[in-house]
């Protein structure tokens, strides 16, 4: 069984959020229905979810009590997920889609604070208790993943020891990256956080080809749309990439690493060490999921 999310069709708002940009919050419709398998692929949802590396790191004892309630859906490039202003429905782990995590100022102003892939989940919020930091998550690079009512994944806390070690480590990972990304928007250049943009996405989904709009990634950078593609070019220039109708192609991730700055490093250190796993692979290396045990 997959799910689809419908949301409110207006792109150009999702994406504003810069210093002089506002960006307004539309809660998404969610419908749900049957639809064939992912691409075509045969595949069970135990594999499925074990694409997502936090999902992938349960026991098979905790697999089964928790996939039941897990629901697959899609996750169209724009839609917002959830916003802190609104009570958090849903958790969500992403397994071919990437979300970005935005800090909302209170006069509304939006900016990317944290990238969210296949390596984690969003909502890590309800981890911690307490009020939800300001935040908006909205679906960056369109994909699949799945989502868990807010409600379940708090039972599951409250009455076993589902992976709490793991999910706190995470949870540091992700305020690292927070802290990281902040710093890097003011003290690097533009070219310096394209590049570390891109590798980070790029690691959190698989393939290396990402499908954007000019202004989204303007927006998440905090720069002028001329700015990035005058960035871009010049990477595409050196031969680092392929960039051509809103698609960025990956062509020399050794050499991206060269010219990113060293908040790229400092982020992917620290999800490397704190989670026990490679994000070049994000194969964890503890704990896998026992598929062989799981019905």
């Amino acid at each position: 069984m997959k799910y689809e999310i419908n949301s409110v069709k207006k792109p150009a708002e999702f994406f504003m959020c810069d210093s002089a940009h506002t960006m307004p919050f539309h809660t998404p419709k969610v419908q749900a229905k049957q639809k064939p398998a992912i691409r075509g692929i045969d595949m069970t949802m135990q594999t499925e979810a074990a694409l997502n590396s936090m999902l992938a790191t349960l026991s098979a004892t905790e697999w089964q009590r928790i996939h039941p309630k897990l629901e697959m859906i899609d996750m169209p490039l724009g839609t917002t997920l959830y916003d802190s202003s609104h009570a958090m429905s849903y958790v969500y782990f992403p397994c071919s889609a990437t979300i970005a995590l935005l800090h909302i100022s209170k006069s509304g102003i939006a900016a990317e604070i944290a990238i969210i892939g296949r390596e984690g989940m969003a909502g890590i919020s309800l981890m911690v208790g307490g009020e939800p930091i300001p935040s908006r998550a909205v679906v960056q690079s369109a994909g699949y993943g799945f989502r868990l009512e807010s409600r379940a994944l708090k039972n599951e806390f409250g009455n076993s020891t589902l992976s709490m070690p793991l999910f706190l480590r995470y949870t540091q990972a992700l305020i690292t990256q927070m802290a990281q990304t902040t710093s890097c928007r003011h003290h690097h250049s533009l070219e310096q956080q394209l590049c570390r943009w891109l590798l980070l996405s790029l690691e959190r989904q698989p393939g290396n080809e990402l499908e954007l709009k000019e202004d989204l990634i303007g927006d998440i950078l905090g720069a002028e749309r001329e700015e990035v593609m005058d960035s871009a070019q010049g990477l595409q220039r050196s031969g680092l990439i392929h960039y051509e109708n809103s698609r960025i192609i990956a062509l020399d991730k050794a050499g991206l690493k060269q010219r990113a700055c060293e908040c790229y490093v400092e982020i992917k250190s620290a999800y490397e060490r704190l989670l026990n796993a490679s994000l070049d692979g994000l194969a964890p290396t503890s704990r896998p999921l026992d598929l062989s045990n799981s019905p």
